[in-house]
């Protein structure tokens, strides 16, 4: 696990009290895991990371969701669905752009065989989702490294508690603003009548130019302009976020758009490359697949009038998530072109900015 010191630890003064992890993982349940690929002279830097937002159920069951698409140059597969339906059943995972196929050949293999009496017994479709951000500047895109089996390694490796962070997993071969990128997470507490709920992010960071980047208002980019490697806006980012609260699926759809608000206060106004795709989903309300159910079913769901607090703190997440997979990023050389070094931000530059 990636040991170098957080956002919060350099002394950067995010708002907000976090959970105890500060990460997706501390929505109880949920469950996130890595397949870290990293062979230089192969020039292989990629891998898969998997959220399982049910992580012990022994069956699937309904994880209800929503989401929004920012800007549509990527994927995510499993969203038509999502948006009919305001829910989906199975694991989440992040890859590269060329390897969405065989992580949702893994992922729908480990659903079969994780929920085998589901599957033998119903006349049942795995439909997982599966996002993408593109590493083919720091990895050989094209030789698509990524099998089936490293998304299924990914899912079976997830575990709650502290989550890596920078390149680990989808992130490894990810750079953002022109510095190493990769994974990030960032969670948020915060109190509606009487009861505390969880909001929490996970994002894979491949997205912005070093000029844009802003780091909680200071023109971070613009003072630290060196080792620029890119030209224009090339990359994407993938947000997960996460609650415990008992949320509509179309209240999810309405956190999920503030990620878009997150990501802009660091500083990007997003390319027209850019594929920026958003899913916010509620592990409240617990219940079996539908063809499993009663006739009628009951759900709680918390006043959309009170949804503020959520937006605030999605925002709040998902900006944090930005740049600890930045702060996490190391030195690492291009692959195309060739000569380069994608710099890891200098934490020590940085923290002093904030002193």
């Amino acid at each position: 696990m990636n040991v170098k010191p957080r956002a919060r630890d350099l002394g950067l003064p995010f708002n907000g009290e976090t959970g105890p992890y500060n990460a997706i993982t501390d929505i109880k349940g949920l469950k996130v895991g890595f397949t870290t690929l990293t062979d230089q002279s192969r020039n292989i830097r990629t891998g898969v990371t998997a959220i399982l937002p049910r992580g012990d159920a022994s069956e699937p069951k309904p994880v209800w969701a929503g989401q929004y698409a920012l800007n549509g140059n990527g994927e995510m597969t499993g969203t038509h669905w999502i948006n009919d339906a305001g829910y989906f059943a199975g694991p989440i995972c992040i890859t590269n752009t060329h390897s969405v196929g065989m992580a949702h050949h893994g992922a729908t293999r480990w659903m079969i065989e994780t929920y085998e009496d589901y599957f033998c017994k119903e006349h049942a479709s795995a439909m997982p989702v599966v996002a993408e951000t593109y590493d083919g500047v720091l990895n050989d895109i094209n030789s698509q490294h990524v099998t089936s089996e490293h998304a299924i390694a990914a899912l079976n490796s997830a575990t709650s508690g502290p989550v890596a962070e920078g390149a680990v997993g989808g992130g490894n071969g990810m750079i953002c603003y022109e510095f190493k990128g990769g994974t990030g997470t960032a969670s948020r507490r915060i109190e509606i009548g009487g009861e505390t709920y969880t909001v929490a992010a996970l994002v894979q960071a491949n997205h912005g130019i070093r000029p844009w980047l802003n780091i909680l208002g200071k023109p971070v980019g613009k003072m630290m302009p060196e080792d620029r490697i890119l030209e224009q806006e090339t990359g994407s980012i993938i947000v997960i976020l996460a609650t415990d609260a008992p949320l509509s699926a179309l209240s999810l759809r309405q956190v999920a758009k503030r990620a878009a608000i997150g990501i802009g206060r660091g500083g990007s106004p997003w390319g027209n490359n850019s594929g920026d795709i958003f899913l916010a989903l509620s592990v409240a309300n617990e219940q079996r697949m539908p063809q499993m159910e009663t006739a009628l079913t009951t759900r709680t769901e918390l006043n959309m009038g009170l949804l503020d607090p959520f937006y605030l703190a999605a925002v709040e997440c998902v900006e944090e998530s930005v740049v600890n997979a930045i702060v996490a990023g190391e030195d690492t050389p291009s692959f195309k072109p060739e000569g380069l070094v994608c710099k890891g931000i200098d934490t020590t530059r940085l923290s002093a900015l904030f002193c």
